[in-house]
């Protein structure tokens, strides 16, 4: 029984340890500013600087109230504001982007944030916005969708594949914040046609259950669009 009671303790401790390091680790300082120098040796973050080194700049980015170029293939444009423009978000588990989206059905298309839950705010323009939940018990991936106006707020849990469409007949803007110093981001499109080297045809073939020609055409617009 006491053995079994240990078993229990260690099962416990395991799981309050795995949900611990799902996200940006707790920070241990007052900040850490990220630095380049790394000597060849890789970390789950960014090395220090020293706090004696660090200014202002380390924790400043100007220019998102600059209008992107919403004129590519899927009429939007992301600007991000993660570790990488701003070293002093380095183990804050936080960063922030702004999307421009043209008129007429400008898209953020499908895409998922492995690291961070996303919470989007509207400030100009009307939007189609919607995430997919993973497996439900039924095994349905259920489509949770909601339009927005000027003022309103939406969560992208952690993970979800999610999307934004400008549905109004003018620009739109929002902003989001997201629960990483790194997010990251993967759109769907791009990650399966694009993959760089290929995903062999015959498995996405049969994955999505069309002919070979349109993976080929399908693989050759991607890959090209991602290489270039």
């Amino acid at each position: 029984m006491e053995g079994l009671k240990v078993l229990l303790v260690f099962v416990v401790l395991a799981l309050a340890s795995s949900f611990a390091s799902a996200s940006d680790p707790s920070p241990l300082q007052d900040f850490c500013v990220a630095m380049k120098e790394t000597d060849g040796v890789f970390v789950n973050g960014k090395f220090c600087k020293d706090p004696e080194q660090v200014t202002e700049k380390d924790f400043f980015f100007s220019g998102l109230n600059v209008p992107r170029d919403t004129s590519g293939p899927v009429g939007s444009n992301v600007t991000a504001v993660n570790v990488a423009q701003i070293p002093g978000l380095n183990t804050l588990s936080i960063s922030l982007v702004r999307i421009d989206y043209a008129p007429h059905g400008g898209l953020n298309p499908p895409h998922t944030h492995p690291r961070a839950t996303e919470i989007l705010v509207v400030v100009e323009g009307t939007l189609y916005v919607g995430f997919v939940t993973s497996n439900l018990p039924n095994g349905d991936n259920r489509l949770i969708t909601k339009v927005l106006n000027p003022g309103d707020v939406f969560v992208f849990p952690v993970g979800l594949v999610h999307f934004q469409l400008n549905v109004g007949k003018t620009n739109a803007v929002a902003f989001a914040s997201l629960s990483s110093q790194n997010p990251g981001v993967i759109t769907i499109a791009n990650a399966v046609f694009g993959a760089d080297p290929p995903i062999n045809p015959n498995v996405l073939t049969k994955a999505f259950q069309v002919d070979k020609k349109l993976v080929d055409y399908l693989q050759k617009q991607f890959w090209t669009d991602n290489n270039n």
